[in-house]
């Protein structure tokens, strides 16, 4: 059986497949999560709004309240299998109560050990994320970023950002996908591969041209044009 979630850290739509999953009574073995990334949506939540975000009451009154919370993390790891994991726990957590009180269990010591390595990326992206301020005429400077997370952390980080980030705009370009703040709002676009990135060394006028490739945007009067 197919599980098929809107993109790689939707974690309503793994809610809301395991909570059918385990009403079907379909075991983990017989179940095959894909994702479809969503590449240019604000967000990454179903189309039509209308998932639960409840398990079955069977199941919420033995699945801990920490094992939802371990879920909000896991799915932003890289790991392909993650879903398969997070849904076998599950499973087991409902089946086999004692899992819930065993701290040496391959699959629990597992996703804890994923949930570490995304809580140790997002901390490197939060420190280490440098942005270039491009002077503008007729505004502000817009700051601008490219980074590379291990995991998929931008829309967790994002919000981060648009606290303890520069003031005004700034954007930050990662391969999966790019997020840009108008001092307000939160936008999400495309993501800009490695290849695509200006060097160090590039004009103002490289990075705004990246810059508005990523978010449909037109040049401004008073922006650095490129040659």
């Amino acid at each position: 059986m197919q599980a098929r979630l809107a993109s790689e850290t939707d974690l309503a739509g793994f809610r809301e497949e395991a909570r059918l999953l385990l009403r079907r009574q379909v075991p983990p073995e017989a179940v095959h999560w894909e994702t479809a990334q969503a590449q240019n949506s604000d967000q990454f939540a179903d189309p039509a709004g209308e998932r639960p975000r409840d398990m079955p009451k069977a199941a919420s009154a033995i699945v801990p309240a920490s094992f939802l919370r371990l879920c909000e993390v896991v799915v932003l790891h890289h790991d392909p299998d993650r879903f398969a994991l997070l849904y076998r726990l599950l499973w087991r957590l409902v089946h086999e109560p004692g899992l819930r009180n065993d701290p040496v269990d391959p699959d629990m010591l597992h996703a804890h050990q994923m949930a570490q390595s995304v809580r140790r990326d997002l901390h490197k992206m939060k420190a280490f994320v440098r942005f270039r301020a491009i002077p503008l005429e007729q505004a502000p400077p817009l700051h601008l970023a490219w980074y590379e997370p291990a995991h998929h952390l931008l829309e967790a980080a994002a919000p981060w950002f648009a606290k303890r980030g520069p003031p005004g705009r700034w954007a930050i370009f990662t391969p999966e996908r790019s997020v840009e703040s108008d001092g307000q709002r939160l936008h999400y676009g495309p993501g800009v591969p490695r290849s695509r990135v200006p060097p160090a060394e590039a004009s103002d006028a490289a990075w705004l041209d990246c810059y508005h490739g990523v978010f449909d945007r037109q040049p401004t009067p008073g922006e650095p044009q490129t040659p």
